[in-house]
């Protein structure tokens, strides 16, 4: 089991057993809560809740030839012309209150967020209790080839609901930091990323053939790597592996352009504010530096 996998795992104990479809409806509530792990020991105080003044939220059902994407979209109201595009990929968990919270924060700066349920096929991850279970039925029946087309088809959905596809930016957290740099090697129609202590290095295999670190002559987008010091499963060692590899990358502007910025007494997932291992500090500076890094390449 990868190290990244494991930290998201050990907060889902005890998580409330809900259907995908049942939680998604309840993120459209302002006050919903739902889904936190308890074993997580959230600060309810420290949850940040984004209201709904000025944008529409809730769930979408993106249809696509035989494939059917469940997805929780935020987007400003009333306005003029084209949004720019953030797709927004999760913790391990899925889709669940704390994602859509983060959809309807980039919806208030002006964003169609959209946060694709990436696991559907494969089950519901809440519904779960153990790390083999997880990883056997959730984790490893959803390969990277198949989230990128999901992404592609998230993006298509987007360009017809009024999203500028020459403006499209990606971010992820965890599972989805990873994500975020896969996007970025594979997917041309972004143009950049901010990963959240995503993993770098690891294991291969026929649905995970390649890792960020493998990939770093083949990004089509520079990536802002937000990175804790005191993340005991990504280590800052892995980090240096994936800094070496962008170096060596001398002819690919998109890997040169590419940063980390490491909080050194954060953890992993400290932006996550229903957890315990959340940093107001670390988090509100990499929430700037995200939103400056879109507005710097052009998203």
């Amino acid at each position: 089991m990868h190290s990244d996998q494991i930290n998201d795992i050990e907060a889902l104990a005890g998580k409330p057993r809900r259907s995908r479809r049942e939680f998604l409806r309840n993120t459209t509530a302002a006050t919903a809560c739902l889904g936190f792990a308890s074993v997580a020991e959230p600060t309810f105080a420290q949850v940040i809740q984004t209201n709904f003044d000025g944008i529409e939220a809730g769930e979408e059902t993106i249809k696509d030839g035989d494939t059917e994407l469940y997805a929780y979209v935020a987007r400003p109201k009333n306005t003029a012309g084209k949004l720019p595009v953030v797709v927004i990929a999760s913790e391990i968990f899925g889709v669940h209150e704390y994602i859509a919270d983060v959809a309807r924060r980039f919806a208030k700066q002006g964003y169609l967020a959209i946060a694709p349920e990436f696991f559907t096929r494969a089950g519901d991850p809440s519904s779960l209790g153990t790390m083999a279970e997880i990883m056997a039925q959730i984790v490893s029946k959803t390969p990277d080839k198949q989230v990128m087309g999901d992404i592609s088809i998230a993006l298509k959905w987007a360009g017809q609901k009024g999203g500028d596809l020459e403006r499209v930016g990606m971010t992820g957290f965890c599972w989805g930091g990873r994500i975020t740099w896969l996007a970025c090697a594979n997917l041309p129609q972004i143009r950049a990323g901010v990963a959240w202590y995503g993993r770098l290095v690891g294991d291969k295999s026929e649905n995970f053939p390649a890792h960020p670190v493998d990939l770093a002559t083949q990004l089509k987008a520079p990536v802002l790597g937000l990175y804790g010091g005191k993340d005991t499963g990504i280590g800052l060692d892995t980090v240096d592996q994936m800094k070496q590899a962008l170096a060596a990358a001398k002819d690919n502007k998109a890997a040169g352009a590419s940063r980390f910025e490491i909080y050194p007494e954060a953890p992993h997932a400290f932006h996550a504010d229903y957890r315990a291992t959340y940093q107001a500090g670390p988090a509100k500076d990499g929430w700037e530096k995200c939103l400056q890094w879109f507005k710097t390449h052009g998203v």
